[in-house]
């Protein structure tokens, strides 16, 4: 072969393998909005990852992940999820709660959006039906608003003479204000409503808890609230107040004790779905899935702390005692 044909040929087989890769497809990119902070979601954004592994995907390897989070602040959802559809992505993960799935569905008609939101998605809009969906949006319900009404009747079993309770709701989270009213409704005993938009509010609301003789509080499923779980149990524990949470990882943060479904378990089952969703899956024919199973978490401790003889029957009942 002579020396310039050698050249050439030689060339040819460089430029093959640089022009195969850039001829292959794109890592599909999904978008994860969330209404609070990445620090304080560590732990979910963990098992949203081992949810997606489930599947076959990896960050960074096969798929693309573009986050965006409004930091407690609910009224840059609609931005946020405005700007993942300027980005193409190919499916939201809408999590953080009811508002991030209405910000979302309200960006697109088109893109996949898969939520992590309260008990009741048709109600909300977001859904036809729990087994069809219908549109472009499905997802885990987590059952928080009616789950409360039990939290309420643990903590008066823990708190039996309790005549005044307060609850903490988040103002800038349009479901909070009508939990608050449904359950007074439910359980026919007045709440005293504390509202905190912000964590300098905190400790506001605490005070005034105290000073209007509240004897015992509900913190309401708000996920911004859970971000900042370690401070809300903080004061909880500084103002000497038994407080109900709607999550394990509260009462595990030092909390009194918590009431609710799994929230790295939705958080898994999302990028489950999610994977389902790459693979070719419609979220019209993807039912939303409900909680099966409720976590009761009493922390031993806090009680001793706080001077409360926790029940027998309560211990009996818990699906974990903390000591």
């Amino acid at each position: 072969m002579r020396r310039r044909e050698f050249i050439a040929t030689l060339g040819g087989a460089v430029a093959w393998p640089l022009a195969a890769r850039a001829q292959q497809p794109a890592m599909p990119v999904i978008g994860f909005l969330n209404s609070a902070s990445p620090g304080p979601f560590a732990l979910l954004l963990s098992a949203f990852h081992e949810g997606l592994k489930d599947g076959g995907y990896v960050e960074g390897k096969n798929v693309t992940v573009e986050y965006r989070w409004a930091d407690g602040q609910y009224d840059r959802l609609p931005a946020l999820a405005a700007d993942l559809v300027r980005r193409r992505v190919t499916v939201i993960a809408a999590t953080g709660g009811t508002t991030t799935a209405q910000a979302a569905k309200a960006a697109t008609t088109t893109i996949p959006i898969l939520f992590i939101a309260g008990a009741n998605p048709v109600g909300d809009g977001l859904v036809s039906s729990f087994n069809r969906p219908g549109g472009n949006v499905t997802g885990v319900s987590t059952y928080t608003s009616e789950l409360v009404p039990k939290r309420l009747e643990l903590l008066r079993e823990l708190v039996p003479k309790a005549t005044k309770i307060a609850m903490l709701v988040n103002s800038e989270n349009t479901t909070d204000g009508q939990d608050a009213q449904n359950i007074m409704q439910k359980v026919g005993l007045p709440l005293l409503v504390l509202s905190a938009r912000v964590e300098t509010e905190f400790e506001r609301e605490f005070i005034s808890a105290t000073q209007q003789g509240a004897q015992a509080l509900l913190v309401s499923a708000d996920p911004f609230f859970n971000s900042r779980r370690t401070q809300l149990v903080a004061l909880a524990a500084r103002y000497a107040v038994p407080a109900a949470y709607p999550w394990s990882e509260y009462a595990k943060a030092g909390g009194l004790m918590s009431y609710g479904t799994s929230i790295p378990g939705a958080y898994r089952q999302i990028g489950q779905y999610v994977t389902r969703i790459l693979k070719g899956a419609k979220p019209a024919d993807m039912p939303v899935e409900q909680p099966t199973k409720f976590e009761f978490v009493v922390n031993l401790k806090t009680a001793k702390t706080l001077g409360i003889d926790v029940p027998t029957s309560l211990l009996l009942r818990a699906d974990e005692v903390i000591e």
